[in-house]
């Protein structure tokens, strides 16, 4: 009887030795697809922050602009008030 538990506790560790040497074999590849995807992921969100920044830069010069017509028309409007005036 010891001599079947013995040959079945040794089949199952060959077994579970073959399984994980298959995984590691494997484990290489899925790695390289990881990396691959994490340097993609990467390019993606350094592309996000370029565009955010490109954002920030029209958004400031699109106030600029706003700020600029703003002067502009309450300088028509006091020359207008002027002219009025006189």
């Amino acid at each position: 009887m010891r001599k079947i538990i013995l040959a079945a506790t040794i089949a199952a560790f060959s077994l579970t030795v073959a399984a994980c040497s298959e995984a590691a074999e494997e484990a290489p590849v899925d790695t390289a697809v990881v990396a691959e995807e994490a340097n993609t992921d990467a390019m993606a969100a350094d592309t996000a922050v370029v565009a955010a920044d490109e954002a920030v830069v029209a958004a400031d010069a699109a106030v600029d602009s706003a700020e600029g017509a703003a002067d502009a028309a309450v300088d028509t409007a006091a020359e207008a008030t002027a002219a009025a005036a006189e």
